[in-house]
């Protein structure tokens, strides 16, 4: 029986996801706030509507008779279309609101994690006062994140003792217009992800993957939505051991313990610090750019994972292919402070060569496709090795050109990776 399959979402994400279901038993039906040209593609059909206003969705969803519909970014689990959906008669594989809370809200998040005894909780607390929250920030002995509590598309956290001083840190507290923060203790070490597929208690993992989230080269410059990622060809990264990866599972495996209906991706940062992984935070999504490292290694077909999903089945045993992936992100010049839309984008699948070519937020014209102020296209090679995965990205980047565009070139080079390698051992003591 072919599949009707609902994809929610725009972006390099799901143009991952689009691409991970284009040989499988399904017709892909679209929708999104922005047209993207990969997925349109791909997809027997391609609405442009707001994905947080879950009767658009549904509508939209009932119109092509959808089978399964996969939710892939976080704005729309808040607004309830998950839940929407369900009671249409449409399973989506992604939460439902309340169980989506594990993003969306960051001070649940916390209390979530202390109250059911999952490991890896830093030291943390809540604040709906500002100054309760200042005055924290000057009685604490170290230094301390701040984090809004709701969705900041990954910009809004700030740093005590990296990216600002405490003085700082109080002064963007009373200057925001946050409703409730929560301040936890900084974590030194090296973060990494682990992506899970949840369905019906059961939950399989993905290789993990490290995130760039600074917009310039060495680690400097603003945070942004992720700059490029890499994965190697074992479950763990070259800086991690086997227990590191076997320990972040078992966190994953608490959350899921706790979270009894949960269904869809649960998406674990965390920072591998000199007392193993601690938690940054849960996503309750694919990662941008995560997806696009660990969907095209995963061998096992997705179908198959959304199918068991909906009919109450065990999440199947994942196959992944044992090979390193690379991607850089192409965003605009001056993204993400002050970004500057309207560049040409001069690559495409064919001349990408041996690289995978992900769309993002595009501009598709009558005569080509052109940046906007968000980030464009990434650029994914998939090798043996991460050298030559990054090799495979940087020539296609060859191709892409630096004409109003900014990459971050040293995502998965030999040197940053060994940095990284470094820093782990020095923490460690080894």
């Amino acid at each position: 029986m072919r599949e009707n399959v609902l994809l929610i979402g725009g972006g390099g994400r799901e143009h991952a996801i689009a691409r991970a279901l284009a040989d499988s038993e399904a017709d892909i039906y679209a929708c999104a706030g922005n047209r993207n040209p990969g997925i349109a593609e791909i997809a027997a059909g391609f609405e442009t509507l707001e994905t947080t206003d879950p009767e658009a969705v549904v509508e939209y969803g009932t119109e092509v008779e959808a089978t399964i519909a996969v939710v892939g970014p976080e704005a729309p689990l808040e607004a309830g279309v998950a839940d929407e959906l369900e009671a249409a008669g449409i399973y989506a594989f992604g939460p439902k609101e309340a169980d989506a809370r594990i993003e969306t809200d960051k001070a649940f998040q916390r209390r979530f994690m202390a109250e059911n005894d999952v490991p890896g909780c830093p030291d943390f607390e809540t604040f709906d006062d500002m100054e309760a929250a200042c005055e924290f920030i000057d009685e604490y002995d170290g230094d301390l994140a701040i984090k809004p509590a709701g969705l900041t598309g990954g910009k809004g956290v700030k740093v005590i003792g990296d990216q600002i001083t405490a003085e700082e840190g109080k002064e963007y507290i009373r200057e925001s217009d946050y409703d409730r923060i929560v301040l936890e203790e900084r974590l030194i070490g090296e973060e990494f992800t682990v992506q899970a597929f949840v369905a019906n208690g059961t939950f399989e993992t993905a290789p993990a993957v490290q995130d760039h989230k600074r917009a310039y080269e060495g680690d400097e410059g603003p945070n942004t939505g992720g700059m490029g990622s890499y994965s190697d060809a074992t479950r763990e990264l070259p800086f991690m051991t086997e227990e590191d990866y076997e320990e972040a599972v078992s966190i994953i495996e608490a959350t899921v313990d706790a979270l009894a209906d949960y269904r869809g991706i649960l998406y674990g940062q965390y920072m591998l610090t000199s007392e193993g992984p601690k938690v940054i935070e849960f996503n309750a999504r694919f990662g941008d750019p995560e997806a696009m490292n660990t969907l095209p290694v995963l061998e096992t077909d997705f179908l198959d994972v959304l199918t068991a999903a909906r009919d109450g089945e065990a999440v199947p045993e994942l196959e992944f292919a044992d090979q390193a992936t690379v991607c850089k992100y192409a965003v605009p010049e001056g993204y993400p402070t002050d970004p500057d839309a309207g560049a040409k984008v001069q690559v495409d699948e064919e001349s990408a060569g041996d690289a995978l070519l992900f769309y993002a937020s595009v501009d598709e014209r009558e005569d080509g496709i052109y940046t906007t102020t968000s980030r464009s296209f990434a650029l994914v090679g998939v090798a043996d090795t991460i050298t030559d995965a990054e090799g495979i990205a940087e020539d296609a980047l060859a191709v892409a050109g630096d004409d109003g565009l900014h990459v971050r070139h040293d995502i998965g080079k030999p040197d940053l990776v060994q940095q990284r390698i470094d820093h782990i051992e020095e923490l460690r003591g080894d």
